[in-house]
């Protein structure tokens, strides 16, 4: 047995996946009497693929990763639900996360009963490696680590990251669903080369498919095969794979960069108001902010028809708000809300 497998819940090891007619036979089929479908054609009246072979593939062309090494989920909340029901046994195993950081892996851990320990990030968001491995022991089983990560904004250096997942004797599961404006660079690259090591990237955010819910786990071959047996049969209905086969023909390097310099652009015009107290430095597509009064300023922006993520009471984010990038229009009536409420407090 070797180290990854050693991590697997016994019962995941000894699973025997649900299975369909067309898993076991390899070859060309016109007559399809297997599954007890409709025969009468809509264009969704056959099951998906189970396997996304077509959409794996071209993934595989775009992130120049194998497509034996991609996972594809709805969301990428399926994969991280994966990784505890893979490798964390109930009432009995951890999970170590920074924090702040993406709600979604504590709750995960609570729907399936594992302890989470949550590392506060150093001043100014820094990653605390060894604060992040001396929150282990024996029963930690996985550590979270999201770059750029959500809310703070902030990438982490890949060799930073790197010496973790080196050390630590778990599944490091690296959230890269920001990392297309940010130049720190992914992961994704060496998953064959570090067998603990999975890689979350999402189609969500700036390929600008949030509505299909289209998530993507990068590991080696073993890790891949284990979600794919545990997962749902038909996790990403026909409708969602052709869909998201035709956005990919779509470019999107232009709108990155158009992100990105409004990213700029809009924490150079925030830095003027008084009732700012500090911009963070970001990579993804948003801008965590420190106002004098973030509730106050959450509700005057929500008068003005604007709505943002109110981050005050989440650790170490104390009156701060999440404020995505929009289009430059709205942007500018961000900005022009917010120089209304900095006027008025100022008088």
């Amino acid at each position: 047995m070797n180290k990854i497998e050693s991590l697997v819940r016994g019962n995941v090891r000894s699973l025997c996946p649900y299975s369909t007619a067309r898993d076991e036979y390899q070859g060309s089929i016109g007559v399809f009497l297997d599954a007890n479908e409709s025969p009468y054609d809509n264009g969704v009246n056959r099951y998906p693929d189970p396997h996304q072979k077509q959409l794996k593939a071209r993934l595989s062309q775009i992130k120049g990763v194998p497509a034996e090494n991609i996972f594809l989920g709805n969301g990428s909340d399926e994969a991280i639900d994966l990784m505890y029901r893979i490798f964390c046994e109930p009432g009995k195993d951890n999970a170590v996360m920074i924090a702040p950081s993406y709600g979604m892996y504590s709750v995960a851990a609570d729907i399936n009963d594992i302890e989470v320990r949550m590392v506060p990030l150093a001043a100014e968001f820094a990653l605390p490696k060894q604060a992040l491995l001396d929150a282990c022991d024996a029963n930690t089983k996985l550590m979270f680590i999201c770059s750029p990560n959500n809310p703070s904004g902030n990438a982490y250096e890949l060799d930073e990251i790197i010496d973790i997942i080196k050390t630590f004797p778990g599944i490091v599961i690296v959230d890269e669903a920001y990392v297309d404006f940010s130049t720190k660079g992914s992961l994704r690259a060496l998953v064959n080369e570090y067998e603990n090591l999975v890689v979350l990237q999402t189609l969500s955010k700036a390929w600008g498919m949030a509505g299909l819910r289209l998530g993507m786990a990068f590991a080696q071959p073993y890790i891949i095969r284990l979600m794919s047996m545990v997962k749902y049969p038909y996790n990403i209905c026909q409708a969602t794979q052709d869909a998201v086969m035709r956005l990919l023909e779509e470019p999107v390097d232009e709108k990155v960069k158009e992100i990105v310099e409004q990213r700029e652009s809009v924490a150079s015009q925030l830095n003027v108001f008084s009732c700012v107290k500090k911009v963070y430095p970001s990579d993804a597509n948003f801008l965590l902010v420190e106002f004098d009064d973030a509730d106050a300023m959450y509700e005057h922006l929500l008068k003005d028809g604007i709505i943002v993520r109110n981050r005050n009471k989440v650790m170490g984010c104390k009156n701060c708000l999440r404020l995505t990038i929009g289009l430059p229009e709205e942007n500018v009536k961000m900005i022009n809300s917010i120089s209304e409420y900095d006027c008025v407090i100022g008088k």
